[in-house]
């Protein structure tokens, strides 16, 4: 099976509500696996509002440097975007998106539903970043990606 067909096919937001959906599905189905976790809100909560601004702030600097914020089209980019919150993360819609995933699983408080975030992780890694990446390098070069990731 050729799986390289499902790069940049799926939209992140659908992956993550999949991952959301699967991590329900196995909290409800096997609450056998539950564990007790003091101050399980809070910590979700944090959890979710720090994915969440993070995720915010590759929107908003994606929106300065005036480029494509569709993730199925990177090769519609108009500029490699490396400042801002990329000074710290290569991907921080992404690492926000899983923050928020991590949130979710503290709240439903059951081990096996936090595997979840590890189908994402590769999903989004395998089949988007990756394709991501493989485009910038075509669009702006080698060098000029591989200097933005050194410098972070």
């Amino acid at each position: 099976m050729n799986f390289s067909s499902l790069e940049l096919k799926v939209p992140p937001v659908i992956v993550v509500a999949v991952a959301a959906c699967l991590m329900w599905a196995i909290a409800w189905a096997l609450p056998s696996l539950d564990m007790a976790l003091p101050g399980r809100t809070p910590a979700a909560v944090l959890s979710a509002l720090i994915g969440a601004l993070a995720t915010v702030a590759g929107v908003v600097e994606f929106r300065r440097a005036r480029t494509t914020l569709n993730p199925l089209k990177p090769r519609a980019a108009s500029s490699l975007v490396d400042g801002g919150i990329y000074g710290l993360t290569r991907n921080p819609m992404y690492l926000g998106f899983a923050l928020a995933l991590l949130g979710w699983g503290i709240f439903l408080s059951n081990l096996l539903s936090l595997a979840a975030l590890f189908f994402f992780a590769g999903y989004m890694n395998r089949f988007q970043i990756v394709a991501e990446e493989r485009a910038l390098e075509s669009l702006f070069g080698f060098a000029l990606w591989q200097l933005a990731t050194v410098l972070r």
